[in-house]
């Protein structure tokens, strides 16, 4: 606990990822002069220019709080991540990349050089003649240009250094960003304990829970199953039911069932609960459990299961929107690899 005079320091950082955290911190209104009371920000990179040099200078532990968001896709990631864990009494994975790898760790389908390959070689739209590829360094007439190099493997914070809280959402809530300030400034001000190590700031329960959409409890049975635009889903009821996949049975709740509220199902952004380890083969059991196609379940047979997972579009996609990375899966690239050979 700090000295009541005294402000804590906290950092925030974004990894691999589309910026959408910072602007959910951004999103929780007057709350931010809450955390202003309390706290100097000395490291945010959507907000004002800090140098790394600086981070580097201060001594080790002298943040209280780094919240870390993104996935970790290349060197400058990892090097922020390993020195803000140095510099850190506490440190939060934030958000659905830095937890599970989000959609940026989707990269695990291939590697670096079919990516570079593509995005600047196979394009129609580029006007890239000589097929000219970044590169870490290059030498200019007026130095030495340097990028950080990009990694075959798009890793989450967990994988890099240790993590104290976890806090999934894409983005966070404005409510779960309350209650993670909450408890910081309650940890401030009256020297009550942060949530205990390798907590996740959520529901431990799964979205269907929170969802009000009416299920059937017994007797489930769906025989096609449709895109979300394909029809016009009752309000009511839940999408499973009519044959839109929603992943809100393998996936946490904490988000207020935003999505299925809207008539849209669930992508999975909250990750699994925690007696889920791998969300995409979870969500594939509970889809075929309402698979019935006979009354017995174990006598579907395969050419039966092929034509239902043949109506599902990017399985991988839909099973594994944000978590591949950290799924048991983990890549697809090198299997694929190793079937050419």
């Amino acid at each position: 606990m700090a000295a009541a005079d005294e402000k804590i320091k906290i950092a925030l950082y974004w990894g691999a990822g589309c910026g959408g955290c910072d602007v959910a911190v951004l999103d929780i209104d007057a709350a931010i002069l809450d955390l202003a009371a309390i706290a100097d920000v000395t490291l945010w990179p959507i907000g004002f220019d800090t140098k790394y040099e600086d981070i580097e200078k201060m001594p080790d532990k002298s943040i209280m709080i780094s919240f870390y968001n993104g996935a970790i896709r290349n060197e400058e990631n990892e090097h922020i991540a390993r020195l803000l864990r140095q510099k850190s009494q506490v440190m939060i994975s934030f958000g659905s990349c830095a937890c599970f790898g989000g959609t940026p760790g989707l990269g695990n389908v291939t590697n670096k050089k079919e990516i570079l390959d593509l995005v600047y070689k196979g394009l129609p739209s580029n006007d890239n003649p000589e097929g000219i590829i970044p590169l870490p360094k290059v030498k200019v007439p007026e130095g030495e240009l340097t990028l950080p190099d990009l990694y075959d493997d798009v890793m989450t914070l967990e994988d890099v250094v240790d993590v104290d809280l976890f806090m999934p959402g894409c983005p966070p809530t404005v409510e779960l960003i309350s209650v993670a300030i909450n408890a910081v400034a309650n940890h401030v001000k009256n020297g009550t304990p942060l949530p205990p190590k390798g907590a996740v700031i959520a529901s431990d329960k799964t979205l269907c829970d929170e969802c009000p959409k009416e299920r059937v409890e017994k007797g489930r049975n769906i025989e096609k199953i449709y895109q979300s635009y394909e029809i016009m889903p009752d309000q009511n009821k839940c999408l499973i039911d009519q044959g839109i996949i929603c992943m809100g049975p393998a996936t946490r709740a904490g988000c207020g069932a935003m999505c299925p509220n809207a008539n849209m199902p669930c992508r999975g952004c909250m990750g699994p609960t925690k007696a889920v380890l791998d969300q995409g083969g979870s969500m594939l059991s509970a889809l075929a459990s309402v698979f019935n196609i006979r009354d017995d379940e174990s006598q579907i047979d395969e050419i039966e299961i092929e034509k239902l997972l043949d109506q599902i579009k990017d399985p991988l996609g839909t099973f594994y929107a944000f978590t591949l990375p950290k799924s048991l899966l983990r890549r697809t690239f090198t299997e694929k690899k190793k079937a050419k050979e």
